[in-house]
């Protein structure tokens, strides 16, 4: 989509889908003692000292891929999450799950592409893991790597008003219409039902 190529437009995208993937992965923080939670090769020992924001922040610096491998990875993030609910995104997986996520969807998406040594080396991985992240990844999918252009423009539409919602709200004067104070907004992550035509959303399975 041309608003991708905005250069204003991708910085904010990045740290609304940084927002959203820290809100889930905590609350799946808190509810692995209520779940059943499956260990996976995603799954770190430690929880990773670099922010989500700032894991993303350098993926989007050195990955190169187009704008909308963003979009296609929060797609197969959102199926992954679907198809595996024993493995809910969390602290301990979000950083491996996001590189292999976005490398996935720029060799789907992109003409040129890095080899997998070199997303490695951006994720802070050795290429042998790499690898094995990829594999289990496109298991994880069942190999469903194609996105439509309508599921592409639902994912996308739902991020780009979910970001407006969340801007400050223009200064109003004083006789305007008051809506009260202490009032927040709260980001919901929504998944989607792609085979149904209406893309009504259903709430993610977290």
């Amino acid at each position: 989509m041309a608003e991708l190529e905005n250069p204003n437009m991708m910085p904010n995208l990045i740290t609304f889908l940084s927002s959203l993937l820290e809100e889930v992965a905590e609350s799946n923080d808190l509810n692995c003692g209520f779940k059943a939670q499956k260990i996976s090769v995603f799954h770190g020992l430690t929880r990773p000292t670099i922010s989500i924001q700032s894991y993303l922040d350098r993926i989007y610096k050195y990955a190169n891929c187009s704008p909308s491998c963003f979009i296609v990875a929060y797609v197969y993030l959102d199926r992954f999450a679907q198809r595996q609910p024993s493995l809910p995104i969390n602290s301990f997986n979000v950083h491996r799950l996001l590189i292999t996520s976005v490398m996935v969807a720029a060799k789907f998406m992109d003409d040129m592409y890095y080899n997998n040594a070199y997303y490695a080396k951006v994720g802070g991985i050795s290429t042998t893991e790499m690898n094995f992240l990829e594999v289990d990844f496109l298991f994880g999918l069942g190999f469903h790597l194609n996105v439509t252009p309508n599921t592409f423009h639902t994912y996308y539409t739902y991020l780009q008003r979910k970001m407006m919602m969340l801007q400050p709200p223009p200064i109003i004067a004083e006789s305007s219409l008051s809506f009260g104070k202490g009032r927040s907004l709260k980001v919901v992550h929504l998944c989607f039902n792609e085979e149904e035509s209406s893309h009504q959303k259903q709430q993610l399975a977290v």
